[in-house]
């Protein structure tokens, strides 16, 4: 893993954008894995900049969306389609043909998930997956003890991310749906390059045992570990409680790669 320490929410925004940026103009044709999320949020809305500023061209990219709520309808404001269309889809030229998020209303959501798993391999996998970290641990919807070889599949929701998700429905639990569709551990870890972006004070004891603690299913994201080419950017607030954190800092003014964002 790449950790990388950052002052701010708004300078890890700042460049995870320019990030995926870079990865798109290298890259015209990626698929892009997209999450969800109020950190994200900031991140597209810097992209959409980016992609006026600069000229970002999307027209070649493909997106794969790590997960969908069983059971909502595409055009709810409910659902991460919605998410998408609001936050990047509608403002960048990217074709909505290759927008890709299982649907939440299939008549057979498990037949949906094993069509979005063929999808992803059929387009050559993905090139870059941005990640964002639940509060328990998990990664997309894939919730404690979930094999770290899974694919794409129907899961149930854990009542703490039901919870953690209520604000979106109407601030009560019991609105939250019970499953979701989410891409597996497996088919993250076979992403040729991975990004989490972790922030805020109420995630620093996750992301300690995430990055500093041993594999194990309990807590999903330790399996980037695994990762090969796994990058995690982290504002000082969430990097509180890093035992390594001297260490990290350190590593990161001289990585080949990041050094260049450290310093732009």
């Amino acid at each position: 893993m790449n950790i990388i320490i950052l002052p701010s929410q708004e300078k890890v925004e700042a460049v995870a954008a320019r990030f995926v940026a870079d990865r798109v103009k290298a890259e015209p044709q990626l698929n892009l894995g997209c999450a969800t999320g109020r950190t994200m949020e900031g991140i597209y809305d810097r992209l959409v900049r980016l992609a006026g500023s600069e000229s970002l061209d999307f027209s070649g990219v493909s997106t794969f969306n790590l997960d969908e709520y069983v059971g909502v309808e595409p055009d709810s404001e409910q659902s991460y389609r919605h998410y998408m269309e609001k936050f990047l889809f509608s403002r960048v030229n990217i074709r909505p043909e290759n927008t890709f998020i299982p649907s939440g209303t299939a008549a057979d959501p498990e037949a949906e998930a094993a069509a979005f798993e063929r999808e992803i391999t059929g387009r050559g996998g993905i090139g870059l997956q941005l990640l964002g970290l639940g509060n328990n641990g998990h990664i997309g919807f894939n919730e404690p003890l979930s094999s770290f070889a899974s694919r794409t599949r129907v899961v149930p929701l854990a009542p703490h991310t039901r919870e953690q998700n209520a604000g979106n429905f109407g601030g009560n639990p019991d609105n939250v749906p019970t499953t979701a569709i989410t891409m597996g551990v497996g088919t993250i870890l076979e992403t040729r390059e991975a990004l989490l972006i972790v922030t805020g004070a109420h995630k620093a004891e996750i992301l300690a045992r995430v990055v500093e603690g041993p594999i194990a299913s309990r807590v999903t994201a330790t399996a980037l570990q695994l990762h090969p080419n796994c990058h995690v950017l982290v504002d000082e607030d969430a990097a509180a409680q890093l035992e390594m954190s001297g260490f990290i800092r350190g590593s990161a003014v001289h990585h080949p790669l990041w050094k260049n964002y450290l310093n732009g």
